[in-house]
């Protein structure tokens, strides 16, 4: 079955930036602009996706997140899709594996914030992940010190950008990746749906 997804030109370096998104909220937009100065993007997209399988509890359904998504990500190189609703697996490789075969002459890279980097080696496939797309880590408040430490970090650390050179991330092979700290957001969305700011 054909999808359509999101126009993209060959050569282009985009920044891809997945998750629940449940609730959207300025940190997201923060870390989102943050990654196209840092790694020297053309373009960012938001993946939205149906659901975490680290995660028990489910987001709430996935158009009332479009819609406040996009309503809070308003800048003309940033793209908020649910591509991923379409395809069949809920996996962050599957789903870069399916963007590589309809879109071969793009340059994709995986975004991430600090925190998802402590965990990265409980995702399906994440050594394919760092072995096959650039990543860039974007430091989250309290996190840098862990993401460093983790196990995904050490295993992958002589690919690691020296500090200064992040901008090349876009054009670098894998396997590549940067962190960059800088001004932060502590903005959550564990404790917006806490507060009952999401209800």
């Amino acid at each position: 079955m054909f999808i359509r997804g999101p126009i993209a030109m060959p050569g282009q370096r985009i920044g891809l930036l997945g998750g629940s998104f449940d609730p959207p909220h300025e940190g997201h937009v923060h870390i989102t602009l943050w990654a196209l100065r840092a790694f020297g993007l053309d373009r960012v997209w938001w993946l939205l996706s149906p659901g975490n399988p680290l995660k028990r509890r489910g987001p709430v359904d996935i158009d009332r997140r479009m819609a406040a998504a996009r309503a809070m990500m308003r800048h003309p190189r940033v793209l908020v899709t649910d591509i991923e609703r379409h395809f069949s697996s809920p996996y962050t490789a599957d789903t870069l594996r399916r963007l590589a075969q309809r879109y071969p002459a793009v340059k994709f890279v995986w975004l991430m914030g600090a925190d998802n980097l402590v965990n990265f080696h409980h995702w399906d496939d994440w050594d394919w992940i760092l072995r096959s797309h650039p990543v860039g880590v974007l430091g989250r408040p309290g996190e840098q010190l862990r993401a460093g430490l983790s196990p995904a970090a050490r295993l992958f650390s002589r690919w690691r950008l020296r500090q200064g050179s992040e901008r090349i991330l876009g054009e670098a092979a894998a396997p590549a990746w940067a962190l960059v700290t800088g001004p932060m957001s502590g903005a959550s969305s564990t404790r917006l749906r806490a507060e009952g700011a999401w209800p």
